[in-house]
C-alpha cells in the first residue's frame, strides 16, 4: 500500500522521542509518497509562490531539523531492523547554503567565526539536475545529488534528543551515498521504529565543511519501509549505488573511523566467509574511509566498499 503524507504542521516535528504518537501506522512493505520542507521549515511548489511557514507539532522549545513522523511500523519491535527502500528523491526548485558567522568547530579551525555570514541562493532544476547560484557577478554551476539528511527511528532512551547528532538508530546521517536506489538498514530501538525523515540534500560534499549542503524541500520522496527480523545490527548500514557502506559516529573522528571500519570489516567476514584478520587484509586494499560529516557534534565516518571491487 501507499501512504500520501501531507505537508503540514501535524506532521512535523524537531526532534527524537519514544513518547511521540505516531501520526501514521503502516505494514511492513507499505510504500511513502511525501513531501518534505526547506531547513527552515519552509516550502513553495514555484517561484512566484510565497512560501509557507510550518512549525512542530511537539512544540519544542528549540526544534531542530523539520521532520516527518513519526511513522509506525507493525511488527517492527526493538532489535529488528528497519530497511528503508530509497525510489525517488526530487529536489524543489529552491535551495540555500552557508558560511562563517558563529564560533563552532569548522569556522574556529579556517578562522572565519568573526566573519559575516555568507548565504548562496541556489536555483534548482529537477529535470536536468542541474544547480546555480551567484558569487559576485559570477555564476556557478553544479550537478545535483539529492539525498535526505535525516533517516531515523526513535532510540531507547528516554526524553527528547535533538536532531543534529546522528546516533546508533540513525537519525542525522548526512551520507550523500544515500541517493534514489540505496537502501538504508537502522537497528529499531522500540516496538513500532518510529520512523521520521527530513532535511533534504540537493548536494553536498564528504565533511559538509561548512556545516550546511545545498538545503532544500524536496517535492517528491518515494520510500518503502520493511521489517526485517533476519537481520542484527548495532549501527546503520547500507546498500548504495556506490557501494556497501557501514557507518561508525562519535565526538572523536578517531572513534567514528574505527567503528566504521570494524562494522564493515564484520560485513566482509559474513559476505565472504573469511576471518577478521582475512577481511581486514582484503578491506585495506577495496574499502574507502570517507568523513561524512564534521559539524554535528557528533562527526561521522563512512567505509565503502564498492560493487564488484572483489570477485
Amino acid at each position: 500500500m501507499i501512504h500520501k503524507l501531507e505537508l503540514n504542521s501535524n506532521n512535523l516535528h524537531g526532534s527524537f522521542s519514544k513518547e511521540y504518537s505516531p501520526i501514521l501506522t503502516i505494514d511492513s512493505g507499505d510504500s511513502l509518497h511525501l513531501t518534505t520542507s526547506d531547513i527552515r521549515w519552509g516550502y513553495s511548489s514555484e517561484k512566484s509562490e510565497a512560501r509557507t511557514i510550518f512549525h512542530s507539532r511537539e512544540k519544542e522549545a528549540n526544534p531542530g531539523h523539520p521532520i516527518l513522523g513519526p511513522i509506525a511500523v507493525r511488527g517492527a519491535k526493538a532489535g529488528t531492523v528497519l530497511e528503508i527502500q530509497l525510489h525517488e528523491i526530487v529536489p524543489g526548485w529552491y535551495g540555500q547554503n552557508w558560511a562563517g558567522g558563529e564560533s563552532n568547530w569548522q569556522n574556529d579551525q579556517l578562522g572565519i567565526s568573526g566573519e559575516d555570514t555568507i548565504t548562496l541562493d541556489w536555483e534548482l532544476e529537477s529535470t536536468t539536475m542541474t544547480g546555480s547560484t551567484a558569487i559576485g557577478e559570477k555564476n556557478y554551476h553544479v550537478g545535483l545529488r539529492p539525498f535526505m539528511g535525516v533517516l531515523g527511528v526513535a532510540p531507547a532512551e528516554t526524553g527528547i534528543h535533538e536532531t543534529a547528532p546522528p546516533r546508533y538508530c540513525g537519525g542525522n546521517i548526512d551520507c550523500k551515498e544515500l541517493v534514489k536506489g540505496s537502501t538504508l538498514y537502522l537497528p529499531v530501538a522500540v516496538d513500532g521504529a518510529l520512523f521520521s525523515v527530513g532535511d533534504g540534500h540537493a548536494l553536498q560534499g564528504d565533511g559538509e565543511v561548512s556545516g550546511t549542503a545545498i538545503e532544500c524541500p524536496m517535492d517528491h520522496v518515494d520510500l518503502t519501509l520493511t521489517v526485517r527480523d533476519d537481520m542484527v545490527l548495532k549501527l546503520p548500514r547500507a546498500n548504495t549505488p556506490a557501494g556497501w557502506i557501514t557507518f561508525g559516529f562519535a565526538e572523536d573522528l578517531n572513534k567514528a573511523a574505527a567503528d566504521a571500519l570494524d562494522e564493515m570489516v564484520q560485513l566482509m567476514e559474513q559476505h565472504y566467509q573469511i576471518t577478521k584478520v582475512e577481511a581486514t587484509a582484503l578491506a585495506s586494499v577495496a574499502v574507502d574511509l570517507r568523513v561524512t560529516q564534521v559539524v554535528n557534534g557528533v562527526k561521522g565516518v563512512h567505509a565503502v566498499l564498492p560493487h564488484g571491487s572483489i570477485r
